[in-house]
């Protein structure tokens, strides 16, 4: 079974991303690994035009890709560097239009096993106390021979 606390630091983890998944920085970087913790993660995906749809909001999969990648690296911290850990199911409930903003996701992993990795993240608007989307996520953890 995997660790409940992290096994890689939060310079770790950002350097595996950035090697990984440079095209996540396309356009200048804008997703950043805040903390990492005890089964927990937050990232920050900083305000830009190119995460805005109409009506000037930022868009629903901007939001997505902010709760997916943060709770890939909740993983990622608690399990080592494993690139392939997919994600199998994703569920999102968008409660309210986020402000014009950076946004905050903190993720909460509710289990972590061998196998799969089920975990919770909450999105902010950086500064505001309320949610602005809440996703549920599950991933499989390749077998590590």
């Amino acid at each position: 079974m995997a660790s409940h606390h992290p096994i890689m630091s939060k310079d770790e983890l950002t350097g595996f991303l950035d090697r990984e998944f440079p095209q996540i920085h396309e356009g200048g970087q804008t997703f950043f690994v805040d903390e990492i913790g005890p089964l927990r993660a937050r990232m920050r995906m900083d305000y830009h035009d190119r995460h805005l749809r109409p009506g000037g909001t930022i868009s629903g999969p901007s939001m997505m890709t902010l709760a997916d990648l943060a709770l890939y690296a909740a993983i990622l911290a608690h399990i080592g560097p494993v690139a392939l850990a997919v994600t199998t199911s994703l569920n999102f409930n968008f409660l309210r239009k986020p402000e014009p903003r950076a946004l905050i996701a903190d993720c909460r992993l509710l289990k972590l096993g061998k196998r799969l990795a089920v975990g919770e993240v909450s999105i902010f608007s950086e500064g505001s106390p309320d949610v602005v989307c809440h996703a549920t996520g599950t991933y499989s953890i390749p077998n590590r021979r």
